[in-house]
């Protein structure tokens, strides 16, 4: 009856091995979680910068094709008014891709400054575009210089066409700037969970380190000399060890050992020396 109920106390008393298996559990749960928080917080900083940064960089090319568009029809004007006015043929020009590849641009801003910046190179286009269907009257006139035609009033419409472009490109590459440090920001901040948990892990490594020589490493090797001291001085066997686990059970085992060793060593010195006197009186009537 006694032995069924030990058992059962037994069984409700949390052991050895749920305690150290709880201690580690919790160190890899709190390792595992924050590097799971890592590496998601790290993969979705990454693609929405990502995403800003190609953003940026396919802003940046057709800006710049906008400009060199512009730049081949500028020179094939310069090259126009420079020959012969029986031999020269008027530019072409793609407006309608122009628009369509300064739409595509335009939409893909929502700062305020880079959409006025924006609105100021169409703005600086439609001028220059409109000064430059001006060119086959001016190369027929007899009374308008075309060179000093195209460099004082043209030339200085395409300057501001280019300057426009040159400050759309400008902000673009702020923009691509602040994202790359946004980035690497985010990257320290991502990594903060897992330096986080890496030092709340050595913590805990250290709690459960403390703990185990508490409760487990010192209460043995005063274990051990209580033995040490019984076995070669013969002193009393007097250690004591707190808790409920299997190691106080041991405790109280090795305790129970030595004492019904000490009772069993009493009991043969008695025997002993009752046999020398049982011998010593036999002798006696002999």
């Amino acid at each position: 009856m006694f032995g069924r109920f030990f058992r059962k106390d037994r069984r409700r008393r949390m052991s050895m091995r749920v305690k150290l298996s709880l201690g580690l559990g919790a160190i890899a749960a709190i390792l595992l979680l924050s590097s799971v928080i890592s590496v998601l917080e790290y993969r979705r900083m990454s693609n929405y910068v990502s995403d800003l940064i190609a953003a940026d960089i396919n802003s940046i090319n057709k800006a710049q094709k906008l400009s060199a568009a512009c730049e081949e029809y500028n020179l094939k004007i310069l090259a126009t008014i420079g020959v012969e006015d029986t031999l020269y043929v008027l530019p072409s020009f793609d407006s309608v891709a122009f628009m369509n590849e300064y739409n595509a641009l335009r939409s893909s801003f929502s700062s305020e400054p880079t959409i006025a910046a924006a609105d100021s190179v169409i703005s600086s286009y439609s001028a220059y575009m409109r000064t430059s269907l001006s060119l086959e009257s001016v190369i027929k006139s007899d009374f308008i210089d075309s060179r000093q035609w195209f460099f004082e009033r043209l030339q200085p419409d395409f300057q501001k066409f280019r300057d426009a472009t040159e400050n759309l490109n400008n902000l673009i590459y702020n923009d691509l700037k602040d994202n790359s440090e946004t980035f690497q920001a985010g990257f320290y901040r991502s990594i903060m969970p897992g330096i986080v948990s890496v030092g709340v892990g050595l913590l805990l490594v250290v709690l459960l380190l403390f703990f185990v020589m508490s409760y487990y490493v010192n209460p043995i090797c005063r274990m051990e000399n209580g033995v040490d001291n019984y076995l070669k001085f013969n002193k009393r066997y007097t250690c004591t060890v707190d808790g409920d686990d299997e190691l106080v059970a041991i405790n109280n085992g090795v305790s129970e050992i030595v004492e019904e060793n000490i009772e069993l060593k009493k009991r043969i010195a008695k025997l002993r020396e009752e046999k020398e006197k049982f011998i010593e009186s036999s002798e006696d009537r002999k």
